[in-house]
Order: C-alpha cells, then sequence, then structure tokens
C-alpha cells in the first residue's frame, strides 16, 4: 500500500481537477484542464527543465546556507546568556518584516542572479531551524546533564556527547519544515527581479495568459518539493537512529 497509496492520492487529485474543470465550464485562460497542462509539459519540457534547474540550484544551496547560519546562531545562544539576551530579540523582529519587503532590497544589493535569490532562501529556512535547534539544545533532560557532571564532563564535552546528540531530534524538526518552506524564498525572488527560474516563466506565461505553463511549473513545484522532503526526511531517519518513530507501530 505504501508504493500504491501515491498513485492513488495523485488519480484522485487528476479526477478532482477534471471533474471541477467539466462542471464548472472553465475556459483555459482561467482553469486549464490536466489534458492541457500535460501537452505543456510535454511541448515545452526544454524549457521548463532549463528554468527549473536554476530554481532547484537556488532551493537547494539556500536551504543548506540557511541551515547552517541558524546552526552557527544557536550554539552561541544556547551557550551563552549575553548572546541569548541579545540575539533573540533580533529573531522576533526579523521575522516580523514581510518577506515580499525584503526582497527587493535583496536583488538590488546582491544582483539579478543567483546570489539574492539564495539569500531569500535561506532567510525564509533560518528562522524555523534555529529556533529548532535552540529549543532542542535548552531543553536537555536534566538527568544526563547531572549525570555528565558527576562525571567531571567540561562544558564542551557536555555540549558535544550530551546536549547535541539530545538537540538533533529537534534540529531535524526544523530542517524538515525548513525543506518544505524552501522554494518559496527562491520564488518570491525570481518574482521581484530575474531573468530565469519557474518563478520568472510563471510571471510571464502568467502575463500571456499561458495559463498551462503556469500550472506546469506549479506541478515542477510540487513534485521537486515532496522529493526533497522525503529525501531529506529518508535520510534524517538513517543519521537519527536514536530517534525511535512510535507512530510508526500503529500504521
Amino acid at each position: 500500500m505504501r508504493a500504491v497509496r501515491p498513485l492513488i492520492i495523485i488519480l484522485a487529485l487528476l479526477i478532482t481537477w477534471q471533474a471541477i474543470v467539466s462542471i464548472t465550464d472553465a475556459p483555459p485562460y482561467m482553469l486549464p484542464s490536466p489534458y492541457e497542462v500535460a501537452l505543456a509539459l510535454i511541448r515545452q519540457h526544454a524549457v521548463l527543465a532549463m528554468h527549473a534547474r536554476y530554481t532547484i540550484a537556488e532551493t537547494v544551496t539556500g536551504l543548506f546556507a540557511g541551515a547552517i547560519l541558524g546552526v552557527l546562531t544557536a550554539l552561541p545562544m544556547a551557550m551563552f546568556s549575553p548572546v541569548r539576551f541579545w540575539l533573540m530579540p533580533i529573531l522576533l523582529v526579523s521575522q516580523a518584516i514581510p518577506f515580499f519587503a525584503i526582497a527587493p532590497l535583496l536583488v538590488l544589493w546582491l544582483g539579478f542572479g543567483l546570489a539574492s535569490k539564495i539569500a531569500m532562501a535561506a532567510l525564509i529556512i533560518y528562522f524555523p531551524v534555529t529556533v529548532a535547534f535552540f529549543d532542542g539544545l535548552s531543553r536537555t533532560e536534566t538527568g544526563w546533564l547531572d549525570l555528565g557532571q558527576t562525571m567531571g564532563a567540561s562544558r564542551w564535552r557536555m555540549l558535544k556527547y550530551v546536549r547535541l546528540p539530545a538537540a538533533l531530534p529537534s534540529f531535524a524538526s526544523g530542517f524538515r519544515v525548513a525543506t518544505a518552506v524552501a522554494p518559496i524564498g527562491a520564488i518570491i525572488g525570481e518574482w521581484v527581479g530575474s531573468s530565469h527560474g519557474l518563478g520568472y516563466l510563471m510571471l510571464h506565461a502568467n502575463a500571456r495568459v499561458q495559463i498551462d505553463m503556469v500550472f506546469a511549473c506549479l506541478l515542477i513545484l510540487c513534485a521537486f518539493s515532496i522529493t526533497q522532503y522525503f529525501i531529506v526526511d529518508r535520510l534524517l531517519r538513517r543519521l537519527l537512529p536514536w530517534q525511535p518513530d512510535s507512530l510508526a507501530r500503529h500504521d
């Protein structure tokens, strides 16, 4: 059933989509049918693949850049209270600013190339990774800490052998969330200013009322996001064998 279930879900969504188009009699420039979108995918596969390559590169690079930056922020926040005192308000303020307001500045500062899109993706990823990892570091079981102190572990050994392993499951949860939202930053950056990428292609297709191309770009983005999430989830499960999935026993 695990292999068949995704196919059943995809088939049900396609049937629902086609039913909505047939019942509402929507024109193709408002809601194209799955068949028309499939034709666009086939006919324009070279253009779509070229632009998708840029978006995927921006997303993956931004994902790891944001995760590394989040780890480097959470560690000193957990280890030194003055750092936590000054950085936490900055983190909260950074989330109060709409990302659409930051994107034009990044394009202005970093240009229309990959750098501004990677920075945008990294900014969206940065907060969930930082907060999740910091929460894991700050909520280590007191019994483990007491045991480490009893055995004479230094502060850095406590971090390496106790706090970090205990915090990695929380980091994994934040990284999974970041993986799901990573394409948003790249697409926003492409909408604001770009000469390539699926976001750029969607804008131009929408301006030309080529809605089938817009839906084709959306389908590629969905497929990439789902694939990326499951790859990361499977990798994290292998790297963190001490984090059991208790729900899997009841499936």
